[in-house]
């Protein structure tokens, strides 16, 4: 990941992902955008509609993201920059905090995700994400019983 910290763009992008990892909301979140900054969110197994949300929306979001899930992690697996954009490639897991749908508390969501940040004075004032969850299947009993025993399941 040493390359990655070459392009200040590109450290942004990497240190803003380390921090939703985190949880991060609020002003530690609103620190890495522009005021203007809009966020969307193509067509997913979780947004079959997509999102776009301006920045009070997203801090929102973030918000209610801590209370969907117990843990989450990025992994920037590739960065590339050219003028003020930075595409990255990245995965994801997060663990369900609450049951939702058919999907149980306590399992593990993935994702590969392409994403494209814009920046402005070193802000991101735009960010379009393509996120591609691994397949969404409802808990076994087996991993039901697991859960109820503090174990971790998997999708």
């Amino acid at each position: 990941m040493s390359a990655f910290h070459e392009n200040p763009n590109i450290r942004t992008a990497v240190r803003y992902h380390q921090a939703v990892s985190r949880f991060a909301t609020g002003e530690e979140l609103a620190t890495f955008f522009d005021p203007d900054a809009v966020h969307t969110q193509l067509p997913n197994a979780l947004f079959p509609d997509g999102t776009v949300r301006h920045l009070p929306d997203l801090i929102a979001a973030a918000q209610q993201g801590h209370k969907l899930l117990t843990e989450q992690h990025f992994e920037v697996i590739n960065a590339v920059a050219a003028g003020a954009q930075v595409a990255l490639e990245v995965t994801w897991s997060g663990t369900l905090a609450v049951s939702l749908g058919d999907l149980t508390a306590g399992q593990v969501l993935r994702a590969h995700i392409a994403a494209f940040l814009e920046f402005r004075d070193g802000k991101i004032i735009a960010q379009r994400n393509y996120d591609c969850y691994e397949r969404l299947r409802p808990a076994t009993p087996s991993e039901t019983d697991r859960q109820g025993e503090g174990g971790k399941s998997s999708p």
